[in-house]
């Protein structure tokens, strides 16, 4: 399996419902701002690759990932849409979603 990130609009911007001790990122104004955001995430440890969002947020929209939501795609198709998150991520459920398939 390919795994990615899309960073999409900041679930805790700086500017908006934040923590005290968290990253001080501002809720985006144009893309330019949300790249430098995203380049902190991928430069904090990140494995695998990270796409960015546009302005018009058009992939949190396709898919009510804000703020977070893990997905499964086969051939364009959506085969797993978790619960959003953060309490409805649940990694167990996509690993064992790709054994069934992989034991055909």
């Amino acid at each position: 399996a390919d795994f990615l990130t899309v960073y999409i609009a900041e679930a805790h911007a700086s500017d908006g419902w934040s923590f005290r001790n968290n990253i001080k990122i501002r809720k985006h104004r144009t893309l330019e701002e949300r790249l430098i955001a995203a380049k902190m995430l991928a430069d904090s440890n990140l494995s695998g690759p990270l796409l960015v969002d546009t302005m018009d947020d058009v992939a949190n929209r396709k898919y009510g990932a804000w703020p977070e939501r893990l997905y499964i795609l086969l051939d364009g198709r959506v085969m797993y849409k978790g619960m959003p998150g953060p309490h409805g991520y649940h990694v167990h459920q996509v690993r064992d979603w790709l054994e069934k398939y992989l034991q055909g």
